[in-house]
């Protein structure tokens, strides 16, 4: 569910177009869905909807931020790793999110999401930029903190 889309417009300068906002919502839906069910397989389909280098941000415990880029095999491996066991039983999102479209093909979107897998509650709260090209919305960088410590070895 889209929200705040006013407050955004105002903030950026650019007023999405209804088209603009039902092809991010609907392109949101897809993720989710794959999301919702991490096989391998939908985890390959996740990776088809992101444009690589894929760009990462995030922090750890001791308050550094951390940046990297991830080719098509290192995000599949992790998400594998992190997503791979939620997929013996239900996983499910809700989650709002704010737009915040610079123009008709460059989006940064934050959410608030809840994650319930295992009948355990997850929140959280991260950002994603995407692009849009030749129609199609891909997410291009995502921003969350807390993963640091799970990256793999020293990297700027």
């Amino acid at each position: 569910m889209l929200q705040n889309t006013e407050t955004a417009a105002a903030l950026t300068g650019y007023t999405p177009t209804e088209e603009d906002l039902r092809s991010l919502e609907e392109w949101f839906a897809s993720y989710d869905e794959l999301a919702s069910s991490p096989t391998p397989e939908n985890i390959e389909r996740m990776a088809g909807m992101a444009v690589f280098p894929l760009n990462l941000v995030t922090d750890g415990s001791g308050g550094d931020g951390r940046t990297d880029q991830w080719d098509r095999r290192r995000y599949t491996e992790t998400m594998n790793a992190v997503m791979g066991g939620a997929g013996d039983g239900e996983v499910r999102f809700e989650s709002a999110r704010t737009p915040f479209f610079l123009s008709s093909s460059l989006v940064v979107v934050f959410t608030d999401s809840v994650m319930t897998a295992g009948g355990e509650e997850h929140r959280m709260r991260y950002a994603d930029i995407l692009v849009r090209r030749g129609g199609v919305w891909r997410f291009q960088t995502m921003v969350q903190s807390g993963w640091a410590e799970m990256l793999e070895g020293p990297r700027d």
